[in-house]
């Protein structure tokens, strides 16, 4: 048995990348939830506050991806292999981004309305941000909590799947609809980044799937 591996088993794990990993999880869930309030919101300054506030989770969630960056370059042991808390951490936070490339698509191109499915869309989304924070807060204990964790993979790639049918249903509407050429190109980008910002929260769910059949 190689020496790496005999340590890995007897040495202690540094835990503090678990509670950042939750922070992250936490701070996806909150972006989610602005994010459905923008689109269900007709108030205009209340919108571009929505978007300030996603903004700010961003700043926060980069903070974070870099904090847990920084501790993986300077921990020997990790909970599990550094290359799936590096990946986790970065797939979470590319969830962040895309929330926050969704309000700056709005607060840029301020449509007159919102396309047909964004705030299901949106909804959808807000389930899948939940489904990942709560997988992120089950990661400390994996062996009792395999299969939650598992349920909650298999419903973020349902989810994906059901904004997939959406994202379709809103183009072929956009198209045969909307007769502002200039309208619609705002309304398609939005709704091109909603179905991004799921596709995202699926990669995520990958990755911990991936932990899932190493560790569990």
């Amino acid at each position: 048995m190689k020496i790496n591996t005999l340590l890995s088993i007897f040495a202690p794990k540094d835990v503090k990348f678990l509670p950042m990993l939750a922070e992250t999880g936490t701070i996806v869930a909150q972006s989610a939830i602005y994010l459905q309030d923008l689109f269900s919101c007709a108030d205009k300054d209340h919108r571009d506050e929505l978007c300030r506030l996603i903004k700010v989770e961003e700043v926060k969630g980069d903070k974070v991806t870099g904090r847990i960056i920084h501790e993986l370059n300077n921990t020997f042991i990790t909970p599990f292999d550094r290359e799936d808390v590096h990946a986790l951490a970065d797939a979470m936070d590319d969830v962040i981004d895309v929330i926050n490339r969704c309000a700056q698509k709005v607060l840029l191109y301020q449509p007159h309305s919102f396309p047909k499915h964004a705030n299901s869309l949106a909804e959808v989304i807000k389930k899948g941000s939940d489904e990942i924070l709560h997988a992120a807060n089950e990661l400390s204990n994996m062996k009792k909590t395999d299969l939650r964790l598992r349920a909650h993979c298999k419903e973020i790639k349902r989810l994906e799947e059901e904004a997939d049918v959406m994202y379709e249903e809103a183009i072929m509407y956009l198209f045969s609809e909307e007769k502002s050429s200039v309208e619609l190109i705002k309304q398609k980008e939005i709704i091109q980044e909603l179905e991004k910002t799921m596709n995202k929260i699926n990669s995520a769910g990958k990755v911990i799937t991936t932990i899932l059949v190493k560790y569990s």
